[in-house]
């Protein structure tokens, strides 16, 4: 079983904004492979399904971004899953408004959320995605900037993000790490 966890903040407040692009691919696998994400359960909407062959549990911790890892320990633990098995989707400041860089394990870089998980699993051992939703302008707080909506331009990138993301996550499983790796973390062609 593997864990595929989209990152973000409960309630419509925080809906479309950077913050909550995991959960925003979250829906889109969803969608793509008819998985309902609405059982609640390790303080997460959930929905299990297969995708690539593989069993599948998307999870969107209601838990607030900075205490998420709460709810991916709970999974974990009840799955029995390795770190490995636990593919973490979310946002990422230091990366251009729609790009996506897949990495096996690796630190928080700055990411709450990320963070939280890495404590609760006490490990950085976990997959992620991470999807590019642009630095924040000089002089803004970064919270206000992350807590945000996106322009117009920026929503079609971020899309595509999106779309990409999905993708990244089904080739993963289906290939494997290094493959989506090798196929989405090169700079999307203009």
């Amino acid at each position: 079983m593997y864990l595929i966890v989209g990152l973000g903040n409960p309630t419509k407040q925080y809906e479309n904004t950077r913050h909550n692009v995991g959960f925003e691919v979250i829906d889109l696998l969803a969608r793509r492979h008819g998985i309902s994400v609405t059982e609640r359960k390790h303080r997460a909407y959930c929905g299990s399904g297969v995708i690539a062959g593989q069993k599948v549990l998307l999870m969107k911790p209601q838990t607030y971004m900075n205490n998420s890892g709460e709810s991916v320990f709970s999974a974990a633990q009840f799955y029995k899953c390795d770190p490995k098995e636990v593919i973490v989707i979310c946002d990422d400041i230091n990366l251009d408004t729609g790009r996506v860089r897949i990495r096996k394990k690796g630190s928080a870089g700055g990411h709450n959320g990320l963070k939280n998980i890495i404590a609760h699993l006490h490990s950085e051992e976990f997959q992620r995605i991470r999807i590019g939703v642009g630095n924040k302008p000089q002089g803004y707080d970064l919270a206000d900037y992350v807590l945000g909506h996106f322009s117009g331009k920026e929503r079609e990138e971020i899309c595509q993000g999106e779309e990409d993301a999905a993708s990244a996550a089904e080739t993963m499983l289906s290939q494997g790490t290094d493959e989506a790796m090798n196929r989405f973390n090169r700079a999307r062609k203009e």
